[in-house]
């Protein structure tokens, strides 16, 4: 079997077999700690750019399908793995994880003792790294030196959709959608409840967004720093001062929070898993919540924003999970509510959403 080997940029290292293409990347190293979904993950284009190390020591046993896709094509850079599986249930309906990856030019690295890597990362923090199937050579430690961090970095454009395009029933109620790296399950939601969604590039101005004559707005999740992305922020204004229905999802609600002069700051090692625990203040019921962002926007800021309140509390470590304006229908969340493929605890904010379309509309009757 071919070796492959994991470079951390504070020095950090190990080798490991190869079960996907071969080649050598860079990116911020990450890691995951969901116990199911990996192909769902693994799609998400919130990890572009990100080699990601799964906590599951067992990964690929059920290989991957295409309805479980949230793009076409894998988005993670690299991936990291204790045991890669070399059989999968499912045959004749998906592929085998390996394959995939191969497929799609991803390396993998097996045999890496994860549970010594993840706790390196949670005390270190998220980092470049380089994971190859070559030889570690002296050039490559200087690009991985070289490689541009995470903060700082404007990814959104490189995942957006080219060109606008309509999922629904085009006589439902329309959904403008900015596209920053969505994911298929959130527009899946808003179809569910009786919505035309139209999904627009991330760089679409607002005058554009209103010409498709929509009853409220999505932003969407996606990657990379939220403070570089001047034009969404000037976009998120307009939406805003629009005063229509308006959800921020991940990065979506970080661009909101930008937008009304709330910063955001990089998280140590960031949120990504199935098992966050989150509560609703407005209510006091905690959610068991899927997360991936390695941003946050700065709670202290917040509370003393006069038009904006604190919804949603993550409860490992007090960061901001939610907001909401005192008198518009405008909402930021920072878990994923269409949580695919679970947990379904969250899926309540897509209908306030809905509940929030429905009045605005009752009010031009």
């Amino acid at each position: 079997m071919k070796k492959a080997y994991l470079v951390l940029s504070d020095g950090w290292q190990t080798e490991g077999i190869s079960v996907g293409a071969e080649g050598t990347v860079f990116g911020e190293i990450v890691f995951h700690t969901a116990l199911t979904g990996y192909p769902e993950i693994f799609t998400d284009p919130s990890y572009w750019g990100q080699i990601l190390v799964m906590t599951l020591p067992h990964i690929g046993n059920y290989g991957t399908a295409s309805e479980e896709w949230q793009h076409d094509k894998p988005m993670i850079r690299g991936l990291v793995v204790r045991h890669m599986s070399s059989f999968f249930s499912r045959a004749g309906r998906a592929l085998g994880l390996p394959e995939y990856l191969r497929m799609h030019g991803i390396p993998a690295i097996a045999g890496v003792d994860t549970r010594a890597l993840v706790r390196h990362v949670r005390q270190k923090g998220a980092q470049n790294a380089l994971l190859t199937t070559e030889p570690v050579t002296p050039e490559l430690l200087a690009q991985l030196k070289a490689f541009p961090t995470m903060q700082g970095a404007e990814l959104a454009s490189q995942v957006t959709t080219p060109n606008p395009y309509f999922v629904g029933d085009p006589s439902q109620p329309r959904i403008a959608l900015l596209d920053f790296g969505v994911k298929k399950a959130i527009i899946d939601h808003l179809v569910q409840r009786g919505f035309y969604v139209g999904v627009f590039p991330a760089q679409t101005p607002y005058e554009e967004l209103r010409q498709f004559e929509p009853v409220g707005f999505l932003l969407s999740n996606g990657p990379g720093d939220p403070a570089t992305m001047n034009y969404a922020i000037h976009t998120a204004k307009a939406i805003i001062a629009s005063g229509l229905p308006t959800l921020g999802i991940c990065l979506g609600h970080q661009i909101l929070g930008l937008a009304l002069g709330v910063p955001t700051y990089k998280l140590l090692y960031g949120h990504r898993g199935s098992n966050h625990p989150v509560k609703d203040l407005r209510t006091g019921r905690l959610f068991i919540t899927s997360q991936n962002h390695g941003f946050a926007i700065d709670k202290e800021v917040l509370l003393q924003h006069k038009d904006f309140r604190l919804t949603h509390i993550n409860l490992n470590d007090n960061t901001v999970e939610g907001f909401a304006h005192v008198s518009l229908p405008i909402q930021g969340v920072q878990y994923h509510p269409e949580a695919s493929p679970g947990p379904h605890d969250s899926h309540v904010i897509f209908d306030e959403f809905a509940q929030q379309v429905s009045t605005k509309l009752l009010e031009k009757v």
